[in-house]
């Protein structure tokens, strides 16, 4: 019992220690120093008419692959980013996160077990405060043998899901309505896989490694590679975007913002913006995938147009914009440490499609309609 209520408390002072990230959040804390208790918040300096909405999601399996490469250090990234991204693709501002944080048992005072597990709050920290996002609270579940993994004994498996609270303003929504052919399509750099698709990462470690891949030495590096955390763009966006203006004017207009998570291009760029509107578009200029990314699809036998909607090909996000304000972005990108180049361009056709240049195999062409 001791400590379960150390952990919860250092859990407690990594939430407390975020309450001034936000220029927009003001939280109250009615917890009489305790590390449980009431903390309501109150938002501030944000445009008048603002709403509030709420985005949860997970992490989902690449919990497994943390956990093999040992990296619970690196978690935070990939958490933030499924929970913010769903609220910074349509022009809102993420502000405030609350978790669960599924784990075997907190272990004994001091041990590996505790401070592999305190690792993951910390980064927590870490990633919030580089967001300026505020950890409200959250819930550490010791769930012991009903967490489940492919590695069974392991005493650091994790499951974590979260609520990310965020503001929009009506006239600051991005919906895709006014995408429009001679526009353009930024790809925003992922270095590996987010959180989508690892099943598939996962079945191609059991078809490469065996079984128990995550106990083969050969396999080592190419589960680190596979753990890879999540790039962060909200920031990015948000500033393009304007919320960090003073009068919150976007520095340029953004049609549309496409998180590249399940379904990748074919269904979040294609179907979800570009079809329906009779839009089509050239992506000519994607990103170099992960080498780690070519290795699974090679060992899972998948082919070019699968690739491009298992995983993301190396953008983890994609926003539209005049092609007039394509510089702009770029160097913002740069100033962000985002590698960011254009992609493609959108064009009117008779019949609706998305050509892709794969870069999976050298001069296949894609195309899906």
């Amino acid at each position: 019992m001791e400590e379960e209520s150390l952990f919860s408390a250092f859990a407690g002072s990594v939430c407390k220690a975020s309450y001034t990230n936000s220029p927009f959040v003001d939280i109250h804390d009615f917890s009489g120093g305790n590390f449980r208790g009431p903390r309501p918040f109150t938002l501030k300096n944000l445009p008048e008419g603002y709403l509030i909405e709420a985005s949860t999601d997970g992490i989902g399996t690449k919990g497994v692959l943390i956990d093999a490469a040992k990296t619970h250090a690196l978690a935070a990234y990939d958490i933030i980013a499924m929970t913010a991204s769903d609220i910074t693709r349509y022009g809102g501002v993420p502000l405030i996160f609350i978790n669960v944080f599924d784990i075997v048992s907190v272990g004994e005072v001091g041990d590996e077990t505790s401070e592999t597990y305190k690792s993951v709050l910390r980064g927590l920290g870490n990633v919030a405060k580089e967001e300026q996002i505020v950890l409200l609270k959250g819930e550490t579940a010791q769930m012991s043998v009903c967490l489940g993994s492919e590695i069974a004994d392991s005493k650091t498996k994790l499951n974590w899901s979260g609520t990310m609270i965020g503001a929009y303003h009506k006239d600051k929504m991005i919906t895709g309505n006014t995408v429009a052919a001679g526009q353009v399509i930024i790809a925003l750099k992922e270095n590996g896989f987010r959180c989508n698709g690892i099943s598939s990462v996962r079945k191609a470690f059991r078809q490469k490694f065996g079984n128990e891949w995550w106990n083969n030495v050969e396999a080592k590096e190419s589960i680190r590679q596979a753990a890879t955390p999540s790039v962060l763009y909200d920031r990015l966006v948000n500033t393009l975007h304007g919320w960090y203006a003073k009068d919150f004017k976007p520095e340029v207009v953004i049609h549309s913002v496409v998180h590249l998570s399940g379904g990748a291009l074919k269904e979040k760029l294609a179907k979800d913006i570009l079809f329906p509107r009779g839009l089509s578009a050239v992506l000519d200029n994607l990103w170099e995938p992960a080498e780690i990314m070519k290795k699974c699809a090679e060992w899972r036998g998948i082919t070019d147009d699968e690739f491009y909607e298992v995983w993301n090909g190396g953008q983890g996000m994609c926003i539209i914009v005049d092609e007039k304000d394509a510089d702009h972005c770029l160097k913002r990108a740069k100033e962000f440490g985002i590698q960011a180049q254009v992609a493609g361009k959108i064009s009117k056709e008779t019949i609706p499609s998305i050509s892709i240049s794969s870069k999976l195999t050298p001069g296949k062409n894609i195309v899906y309609s």
